[in-house]
């Protein structure tokens, strides 16, 4: 099956997109910490960090969705 977050950026783009959403947060404020790829299970863990926040993204690769935003 075709996945539609073929590469690190995809997965980053959409992570980024998402807690800009949620947080109402300016993007070019939003720092990658971290990226994670698990074959396993296909899904991209993306690390993202604004101001003293940091948050974990799930995403499915194969719809290109997020599944779960965890503030750590």
């Amino acid at each position: 099956m075709k996945r539609r977050l073929e590469k690190e950026k995809d997965a980053i783009a959409l992570a980024v997109s998402g807690v800009a959403k949620k947080y109402n947060i300016q993007p070019e404020n939003i720092k990658t910490l971290e990226t994670k790829y698990d074959d396993n299970s296909g899904d991209w863990y993306v690390a993202l960090g604004w101001d003293e926040e940091k948050a974990i993204i799930q995403m499915d690769s194969v719809l290109g969705t997020i599944t779960e935003i965890k503030e750590i």
